[in-house]
């Protein structure tokens, strides 16, 4: 049943003068191995040297714009940070008090404060202030961008505000003051005019 049939092959008919020989002759040479041929491929993208030295200027130009972050000089911030009106957003944002600057203080002391009530009913109270306490933030945040966007509009005009500056002021509100890079350069209760 599964071995070997006792049926005769078919025969091939063997090439005979007759018949015309193959037309694909083959290469004339063996294939090389794949070792030789990843080889021969190889070459290096950029040279060593330029690539060290692009390398080092990448990291002076990151030493400088970390520099100009602290400090507040404009001309060499990255792209990101400068102009305007993206000057006027920050200092905005900062000389504000926002609820969500103390989002990560708070949210660590309700984890505190939930493990702690863990075995009790109370647990479920921690959780709930929590997210009380962060759709506070979010409406907070919405009503920040809506009065700045306002101002934006007033003193810039609209087809000045760049893409993203929503997003830009609202991140910045939701980060720690210490931790704020470009650092803040205007204290809480100083609005920029």
């Amino acid at each position: 049943m599964f071995g070997r049939s006792n049926d005769p092959q078919p025969v091939t008919p063997a090439l005979t003068e007759s018949t015309p020989p193959p037309t694909d002759a083959g290469k004339g040479r063996p294939t090389p191995k794949r070792k030789v041929s990843e080889a021969a491929n190889k070459r290096p993208l950029v040279a060593p040297a330029s690539k060290k030295a692009s390398r080092e200027r990448a990291k002076a130009q990151r030493d400088i714009e970390y520099r100009a972050m602290q400090t507040g000089d404009e001309r060499n911030m990255p792209a990101k940070d400068r102009g305007p009106v993206r000057r006027f957003i920050r200092d905005s944002v900062d000389a504000r008090w926002n609820l969500g600057e103390f989002f990560l203080p708070v949210a660590a002391v309700f984890l505190v404060i939930q493990f702690a009530l863990a075995k009790t009913g109370f647990a479920v109270f921690a959780i709930l202030a929590l997210y009380v306490y962060i759709i506070a933030a979010v409406i907070d945040a919405w009503l920040m961008w809506r009065g700045l966007k306002k101002r934006l509009v007033a003193k810039f005009g609209i087809e000045h505000i760049p893409r993203g500056a929503a997003m830009y002021g609202v991140l910045r509100a939701f980060q720690i003051r210490p931790s704020r890079m470009p650092k803040a350069q205007v204290k809480h209760g100083q609005r920029p005019v």
